[in-house]
């Protein structure tokens, strides 16, 4: 017989590798495995239809594809990878909920060590006049909103009261 061994689809449908086997060049006959999983969940006949109706440059990658999803059916039957996308999904959402807690503990320590700029700043802003939308008065509203100090509160300029979430140390105990 001296020509090429059968791909793995003619090899385990017992058939005659012919020499436009659509699958021969993506189901190498040292890969069975590769083509047994395909087959069982998507069926010899629906690859083949799948793969004629694409340009050859696109075929490879369809064959990726429909080898990772017939992986992941496998292994979840309901969810496919559908499943590991939003198990993907969630670990992400978790992981910047993380991220946004460590930066506003961040915020907070950095607060804790300018805490004389801080004070400066808020005596600057009581020396405003209220109401003003100047970067004063955005970085104070700022800093307020960051140490838990309600954002409607009334500071006038004739003012010496301090309200008790600006004289706290630590803003996390």
């Amino acid at each position: 017989m001296g020509g090429n061994p059968p791909c793995a689809s003619c090899k385990l449908l017992r058939r005659r590798c012919a020499k436009d086997c659509i699958f021969a060049p993506f189901f190498p006959s040292e890969d069975p495995h590769k083509f047994a999983i395909v087959h069982k969940v998507f069926g010899a006949s629906n690859v083949s239809k799948m793969l004629q109706d694409l340009p050859f440059q696109q075929r490879a990658d369809a064959v990726c594809s429909l080898v990772y999803e017939a992986n992941a059916r496998m292994r979840d039957p309901v969810y496919g990878c559908v499943g590991a996308i939003s198990a993907l999904q969630n670990q992400v959402q978790q992981l910047q909920m993380q991220l946004a807690m460590a930066h506003a503990e961040v915020l907070c320590f950095q607060m804790q060590s300018d805490s004389s700029s801080s004070s400066s700043l808020l005596n600057q802003r009581l020396e405003l006049d209220e109401g003003g939308d100047d970067k004063y008065s955005i970085l104070l509203n700022n800093n307020m909103a960051m140490s838990g100090v309600p954002q409607s509160m009334n500071y006038s300029a004739s003012s010496n009261v301090f309200p008790e979430s600006l004289k706290r140390e630590s803003l996390w105990i």
